[in-house]
């Protein structure tokens, strides 16, 4: 039965924040009254103090995307729910959230800055430059990804576009009568919220909003362009904030289902070692599925955004920590729809499978299984929305950091603009699968941007190592052995891509961008080993 199946995940998560979060906040010995960033720096641009609830939402919204929702269906369908959900609680505790806390309470601690920039510290210049490049570049894959799914929902469902078009108005109006009009928080979110449900019931029965998928990349592109150099006050962190809500619903009605359902568990908890559409069990069960467990991404979002909004040290375990474990709720959940499958049901893409997942838990508290299932599309589309704002955002800060360019309106867009370039190169391109078929462009990328991802945590996990040796911080085996077992997993994993792809003949844009990554990983590898030697001697 499901009942069982959550309310294990939902204890067993629980514990670990209130135990292993601890044990990590003393780890790094983290004080109430250390000076942060956002209070030190404020500009009303990026860094700004902020509610940790606000914060939450936004950071949440951010880190999640459609990647704990994609990755594990796509792993659950290749092997089976039983090792998905595995790696699913025992990544998010202790190597996701082991991650993402860390990676924020670094930022803080050197004013915001990023991890690359924590890497030119505690290693070299050398390295930190190769990082920079590393993340852009990996950044590029979420942002081509991201763009793709979206403009792919929209297009066939015009009542999920058209809702979310309405969301980014009502943040933007919501950022001026919270930052500039002071009005109230909560009345605030209660009234944006009312507005959002009326256009989703009156999208429900009026579509008026149809485009085609080409034409919805390039509407996705100009709002990527428009998040990355407006202030973050203005529409980036409102309209993660509000989205946060879109997130919430799903999880509470995704748990209610799942308890009070009476749902069978129908689909196999394992199938096989080896998939042909996705390969080996190991390493690509751990690269699958990557939001929903650990993803280098996180350590961008806390210490790219999140870092410069943290309003006191003390909330970093809140936002970034527990973050990650509701991440981890929602891999869970989107599992679940796989669990529940009916024997022999023709299988769907992830988005379709996740959301009449969403429409059968909807039923269960009276709600047309039909409004369900859009309202788990638009959830889909509220996690993939603000991946594309923030990994646009964050690309321009790295962009600018990697060539020392000062900031100021002209140098925010010239940064946006060139780190959108590759995006809109692999978007317009027709790839083609192994067997020579035209397929979109998540599909074929996806692989490459799970191994990347993982590869830039394991990468990233490397840095904090290097940290806490040069801080002499105890208990770093807790950060060795995830370090450890991530970097052999992505660079076996990749490896194996890049043979695979190599032997088909298919050295396209994508073959060598990866490429360029590997060794760009193995160099960054190569040194920070060479970092702790140094201080060990």
């Amino acid at each position: 039965m499901t009942t069982i199946y959550v309310i294990a995940v939902i204890l067993i998560f629980g514990f670990a924040f209130i135990f292993y979060g601890k044990f990590l906040e003393n780890t790094y010995k983290v004080n109430e009254s250390e000076p942060v960033p956002s209070k030190e720096k404020y500009d009303s641009v990026d860094y700004v103090p902020t509610n940790k609830l606000v914060l939450l939402g936004h950071h949440f919204s951010s880190i999640a995307g459609a990647g704990p929702i994609v990755g594990p269906i796509i792993a659950g369908l290749a092997f089976g729910w039983g090792p998905a959900i595995l790696w699913i609680v025992l990544g998010s505790i202790f190597i996701g959230g082991l991650h993402d806390f860390s990676s924020l309470v670094i930022s803080i601690r050197h004013g915001g800055r990023s991890i690359a920039e924590v890497a030119k510290k505690y290693i070299n210049k050398r390295t930190y430059k190769i990082f920079l490049v590393f993340i852009w570049l990996a950044l590029m894959y979420v942002v081509a990804v991201f763009l793709d799914l979206s403009a792919d929902t929209f297009a066939k469902e015009p009542a999920v576009a058209q809702v979310s078009v309405l969301y980014i108005f009502i943040a933007i109006l919501f950022g001026i009568s919270i930052y500039r009009l002071n009005f109230k928080l909560g009345p605030s979110t209660v009234l944006a919220l009312i507005i959002i449900l009326a256009g989703i019931v009156y999208s429900l029965s009026n579509t008026f909003l149809s485009l085609s998928k080409q034409s919805w990349i390039w509407v996705l592109i100009v709002y990527a362009f428009l998040a990355s150099i407006l202030p973050v006050w203005f529409l980036l962190q409102p309209r993660d904030y509000l989205s946060s809500y879109f997130l919430y619903f799903t999880v509470i009605i995704g748990l209610v289902g799942l308890i009070f359902g009476r749902n069978q568990i129908s689909y196999p908890a394992f199938i096989s070692f080896n998939s042909k559409s996705i390969g080996p069990l190991i390493p690509f069960m751990f690269i699958t599925i990557a939001c929903g467990a650990i993803s280098g991404f996180h350590s961008l979002v806390s210490s790219g955004t999140t870092s410069k909004q943290l309003d006191s040290p003390k909330n970093a375990r809140f936002v970034t920590y527990g973050g990650m474990l509701l991440e981890g709720v929602v891999a869970a959940i989107a599992l679940s729809t796989v669990m529940i499958l009916a024997k022999g049901q023709t299988v769907a893409n992830p988005q379709q499978i996740y959301s009449e997942g969403i429409g059968k838990f909807c039923s269960v508290v009276g709600i047309n299984p039909r409004a369900g299932q859009i309202l788990g599309y638009l959830a889909i589309s509220a996690f993939i929305l603000t991946t594309v704002d923030t990994a646009t955002r964050i690309a321009r800060y790295i962009f600018q950091e990697l060539f020392e360019i000062k900031e100021s309106l002209n140098s925010r867009i010239l940064a946006t603009v060139i780190s959108l370039v590759l995006p809109i190169i692999l978007l317009n391109m027709k790839l083609k699968d192994f067997s020579g078929n035209v397929v979109p462009v998540w599909k074929v990328v996806w692989p490459i941007f799970g191994t990347t991802n993982q590869l830039l945590a394991a990468l990233v996990l490397l840095v904090i190592y290097v940290w806490v040796k040069r801080e002499n911080f105890k208990h770093s085996l807790a950060i060795i052995l995830p370090m450890l077992f991530m970097l052999v997993m992505t660079l076996t994993a990749l490896a194996y891509t890049l043979v695979v792809k190599m032997t088909h003949g298919q050295y396209d844009v994508i073959t060598i961008t990866a490429l360029i990554l590997f060794g760009l990983a193995i160099f960054v590898v190569i040194e920070s080993v060479s970092a702790v030697r140094k201080k060990e001697v």
